[in-house]
C-alpha cells in the first residue's frame, strides 16, 4: 500500500497519536482517540462463526477499523485463530472418531475445562477439522456456514488482512490477543517467542496498526519494547477481567493483585508502565443491576484517561440477551436488535471511549458515524 495516499486520520491512526476532541453535550470526558477505532471481535462473529477467515472478510467489508485473531499454539508450536485452546464448540472434532481419545479435563487459570485441546494436535490435524458456530441457539443463522471452513494460523491471518488491504486501498490493523501465557509456558511452549517471529517475518505487520493484547501483565512487560521495535507505531493492551478477579500471571506467583486492583487511579498509574491501552468489559464502564439494567457509569474512562491510557472496551453484541435491559425490544432474547445495539455504543462513546470490540462492525461504524 502506498503510504502517501493515507488520509489525515490514517496517518494520525498509524503515527498512534492522540488528540484532544471538543466536549460533546453530556459527555464525562473526551476521547483520546482521533476517531473511536472500531475492533471486529473474533471478525464479524455475529454474521460468521468466528475466528474464520470469512468472519475477517465479513468484518473488513464492514469497515472494521482493526480485526482481532485471538492465538493459541499447536502442540507443533505453531499460532492459530481460537478463542481458546478448547476447540470443542468452535470445531467438529467430536464428529472425528480418530481423535476421540484425545477428550480430557485441564485446569487453565483456575478454570476446570473438559474437551479437545489445541495443545493435544499439531497443525497438520487441525487442519482436517472445521469451524462450527459458537452460539448456534443464539445465532442459529451463522449456522448454515458450519464445516465450511478451516482453522487459519496467525500467518494466514496476517496475510489475508494484507491482501484484503492491498484490495480496498486502506490500511486495516490488527489486534491479536496472545491468550493464557502462563498455563502454555507450563506446557513448554513461548507463544510470545512465536509471535514476535511471525510479525516480524512479515512486512505488512511491520508497518500496520497492531495492537498486542493480553490479561497477563509479565508478557506485556516482556513485549513492549521488543514489539515497537519491529512495529515503532504498535501498542499494548491490558485486558481486564473482572473486578474480583485475581490477575492470572500473578496470581501463579502468589500474589493477590485483583483486575479491580489495577481499576483504580494508582493502578492505573502502574499499569500505564508497561501498556497504552486498557481493555476494560463494558460493564466495568457502566455497571448493571441482577436484572441487566444500566447503573450509573464508573469513572474508569476518565481515570484511565488522567493515567495517560487509552480505553478499547469489549464486547459490543448486537442480540437482545447481550443488551441492557432498557435497550431490549420485545422480539425475544435472541433476536438481532440493530437500534439497541447503535444506541449502547452511542451511550460509550459519550462517555469518552476510544474504540471498542463488537461483533457486528457494521452496527459499531453506524455508531461511530453518527
Amino acid at each position: 500500500m502506498d503510504k502517501a495516499m493515507l488520509t489525515r486520520r490514517q496517518a494520525i491512526v498509524l503515527a498512534g497519536g492522540a488528540i484532544m476532541l471538543p466536549v460533546r453535550p453530556g459527555r464525562a470526558a473526551p476521547s483520546l482517540a482521533p476517531v473511536p477505532l472500531v475492533m471486529a471481535h473474533r471478525g464479524a462473529s455475529a454474521l460468521r462463526p468466528e475466528h474464520t477467515l470469512a468472519s475477517y472478510a465479513r468484518a473488513i467489508a464492514d469497515g472494521a477499523d482493526y480485526i482481532e485473531p485471538d492465538l493459541v499454539p499447536t502442540s507443533d508450536g505453531v499460532l492459530v485463530a481460537r478463542h481458546e485452546s478448547n476447540i470443542a464448540g468452535t470445531s467438529d472434532v467430536a464428529s472425528h472418531p480418530e481423535f476421540a481419545s484425545r477428550k480430557r479435563t485441564v485446569v487453565i487459570d483456575g478454570v476446570s475445562e473438559t474437551g479437545w485441546f489445541t495443545t493435544d494436535f499439531t497443525l497438520k490435524e487441525l487442519k482436517t477439522l472445521r469451524a462450527r458456530e459458537r452460539l448456534p441457539m443464539v445465532r442459529a443463522h451463522n449456522t448454515r456456514y458450519d464445516g465450511h471452513f478451516d482453522i487459519p494460523t496467525f500467518e494466514e491471518v496476517i496475510d489475508f488482512v494484507a491482501a484484503e488491504a492491498a484490495a480496498r486501498g486502506r490500511v486495516i490493523g490488527l489486534i491479536p490477543e496472545i491468550k493464557n501465557s502462563t498455563y502454555f509456558h507450563k506446557l513448554g511452549h513461548t507463544p510470545e517467542e512465536t509471535f514476535l517471529q511471525v510479525i516480524g517475518a512479515h512486512e505488512y505487520t511491520r508497518y500496520c496498526p497492531l495492537e498486542v493484547q493480553s490479561f497477563e501483565t509479565t508478557n506485556l512487560k516482556t513485549l513492549s519494547g521488543k514489539v515497537k521495535a519491529i512495529n515503532p507505531q504498535a501498542r499494548l493492551m491490558f485486558l481486564m477481567g473482572e473486578r474480583t478477579q485475581r490477575v492470572p500471571d500473578l496470581a501463579a506467583a502468589g500474589q493477590g493483585t485483583t483486575f479491580g486492583d489495577l481499576m483504580t487511579p494508582e493502578g492505573l498509574r502502574n499499569v500505564r508502565q508497561y501498556a497504552d491501552v486498557i481493555g476494560p468489559s463494558n460493564v466495568d464502564i457502566i455497571p448493571r443491576d441482577a436484572s441487566g439494567a444500566w447503573l450509573a457509569p464508573s469513572s474508569l474512562i476518565e481515570d484511565a484517561h488522567r493515567a495517560g491510557l487509552l480505553v478499547h472496551s469489549y464486547t459490543f453484541r448486537p442480540e437482545n440477551c447481550f443488551l441492557p435491559l432498557q435497550l431490549r425490544n420485545a422480539m425475544g432474547d435472541n433476536a438481532r436488535n440493530p437500534d439497541g445495539a447503535i444506541a449502547e455504543i452511542r451511550r460509550y462513546l459519550d462517555l469518552g471511549l476510544d474504540g471498542f470490540f463488537t461483533d457486528d462492525p457494521a452496527l459499531g461504524r453506524q455508531a461511530v458515524r453518527m
